[in-house]
């Protein structure tokens, strides 16, 4: 009785502390949300109206082909034909594969080039000149260099994504402060215990730039990449596929 008579008077406690975060997190919140249901508003109308040619928002609950890819994304019939999860993994996949190996040689070589003023003063107009190549520029290249296609397109990933993280690794060992170093020649630390010590904590704000900055440039790159290398199943071949289907719906969803 006595535990009835308490929830009666507080009320439920995870009802309290839902209203309490609706509170203090949903006022903030409205803003965002009136601009993108503002944005989905105006897109209507133009469509409607016939100012665009694009596909109005309410096509992704009117059109089939739209409904069929969002309500069976695991739908696989062999070959290219396969539903919105499987693309986007195979891509992710490949991301990944060629953001990993961007990222260890990256590191390993800034902190060389870093670390050595006569090797990074050879090597940097090399990396300047090679870091403003754009990612496409490297698609034949590849496709002639490599085997297949996979291999190519990992490859784009990885040419693309080691520039900031190497470039970025390399001004973080070289801007640690001087008297860290100092206190590194005083302690007579050995290499090992001013690598783990000093020199990647120092320089670890600029390698996480680096790797931020490269994980969005490698999903910039997988989807040009895929478009181009026709015959592998990714979001890239996916929506030049429905492009060129005219399945505009399509493109724009996915």
């Amino acid at each position: 009785m006595a535990t009835t008579g308490y929830r009666a008077r507080n009320g439920n406690p995870r009802l309290g502390q839902w209203q309490k975060f609706w509170q203090q997190q949903g006022l903030a919140w409205l803003p965002s949300l009136a601009g993108i249901a503002g944005f989905l508003v105006i897109w209507q109308f133009l469509a409607a109206t016939g100012l665009t040619k694009l596909p109005a928002p309410s096509t992704l609950f009117t059109d089939p082909r739209t409904r069929e890819l969002l309500m069976y994304p695991f739908l696989d019939r062999g070959g290219l034909d396969k539903g919105l999860f499987w693309q986007t993994w195979a891509s992710l996949t490949r991301v990944m594969q060629g953001y990993s190996l961007a990222a260890i040689v990256g590191i390993a070589l800034g902190i060389l080039v870093g670390t050595n003023r006569l090797l990074n003063q050879i090597l940097d107009p090399l990396f300047q000149f090679l870091r403003t190549i754009a990612p496409l520029a490297w698609v034949p290249i590849t496709l002639i260099a490599l085997p297949n296609v996979q291999l190519a397109a990992i490859f784009v990933i990885f040419i693309t994504a080691v520039w900031p993280i190497l470039i970025n690794t390399a001004v973080g060992v070289q801007q640690i402060p001087q008297d860290y170093r100092n206190v590194a020649r005083v302690l007579q630390l050995s290499p090992r215990k001013y690598f783990f010590k000093i020199l990647i904590p120092s320089a670890l704000p600029y390698i996480f730039t680096g790797l931020r900055i490269a994980i969005g440039l490698a999903w910039l790159a997988i989807i040009a990449a895929e478009i181009v290398m026709s015959g592998v199943v990714g979001i890239g071949f996916f929506i030049w596929d429905a492009y060129q289907q005219n399945y505009v719906s399509e493109v724009i969803w996915r």
